[in-house]
């Protein structure tokens, strides 16, 4: 069984989760979460989730919540640093502009929530 964190920048993600499951909300932007998670992973945390998961580009939405480790491991993963590292170049290479309108935007945090769902699922099930 392992334990977990969601770390996040979408507002839906927190709403939905708030006080039923670890959640980590840092109200940044997209890169500023992938930066956040990293240093989690070079302070011994492993990624339960891809960094880039779905077919959303960084540069198509603003929002990413990711899954980690609750327990911390002595050595750094190196395949989640490697992940959390090509995520990081990739979203430099995108700019994401944000579209006009609020329901744009709740379909956006929908989107990242129904990724994230999904992970919960797989790792609620292994519980």
């Amino acid at each position: 069984m392992t334990e977990y964190i969601i770390i996040t920048n979408n507002p839906f993600v927190k709403e939905k989760l708030l006080n039923k499951r670890p959640v980590c909300y840092k109200p940044v932007d997209y890169e500023a979460i992938l930066r956040y998670v990293k240093t989690l992973i070079e302070a011994g945390h492993q990624l339960l989730s891809h960094p880039l998961a779905g077919s959303v580009k960084p540069g198509e939405t603003p929002y990413r919540s990711i899954m980690i480790s609750q327990k911390t491991y002595a050595d750094t993963d190196r395949e989640s640093l490697r992940l959390i590292t090509a995520a990081l170049e990739a979203a430099g290479k995108f700019c994401y502009t944000a579209v006009a309108g609020e329901e744009f935007d709740r379909d956006l945090q929908l989107i990242d929530w129904t990724l994230i769902e999904s992970a919960l699922a797989s790792a609620d099930a292994c519980r």
